[in-house]
């Protein structure tokens, strides 16, 4: 699979394909807008929480945006939007600075030599935009469902009446997961 890879790739950019899996144009794009965020931020890849990326689909170009900028699940500094849009938001914690990079447009049809080589200004918007940073990761405790009992993030379990439920097993016993 990544034996097929075309040489001369840049180094983080096979990063993320060993990341990923494969080279796909979806990588290939998360890859250009991730480097165009950096660049526009002059920043780096975040060793910890320092950066947040807020991007607005699950599709491929978020393992890229990963790879680049440091931001994670994991570690609560990569936050999904499930707009459907190409779209990264890049926040720099240390002084609140973001900028937002959108796709113009999207063409399935474009090699990875085409993306790679595209001017950034014809491929993609960069405009800097005012966000509020998420809070920092928290730790919290967890507890077993008393149903499932399946450890269970504390402030996710659902009361019912005198014990506590994952969020699954409250919906699939028909309790309000609402708080």
């Amino acid at each position: 699979m990544l034996e097929s890879i075309p040489g001369g790739l840049p180094d983080d950019l096979l990063d993320a394909i060993r990341f990923h899996g494969h080279l796909c144009g979806g990588l290939t794009r998360g890859y250009r807008m991730a480097r165009a965020a950096l660049e526009a931020l002059g920043a780096d890849r975040a060793h910890d929480e320092e950066l947040v990326a807020i991007v607005e689909n699950d599709a491929c170009g978020v393992d890229a945006v990963q790879v680049l900028t440091g931001c994670t699940f994991g570690k609560g500094n990569l936050v999904f939007r499930d707009y459907g849009k190409h779209v990264l938001t890049l926040l720099r914690r240390s002084d609140s600075r973001a900028v937002r990079v959108s796709l113009r447009s999207f063409d399935r049809g474009l090699s990875t030599e085409d993306l790679l080589a595209m001017p950034t200004e014809t491929m993609m918007g960069i405009e800097e935009v005012s966000v509020e940073a998420p809070a920092a990761a928290r730790i919290f405790d967890s507890q077993p469902c008393a149903e499932c009992g399946e450890a269970t993030m504390a402030t996710r379990l659902v009361p019912d009446g005198d014990r506590l439920l994952c969020r699954e097993c409250a919906l699939r016993l028909g309790v309000n997961p609402s708080p």
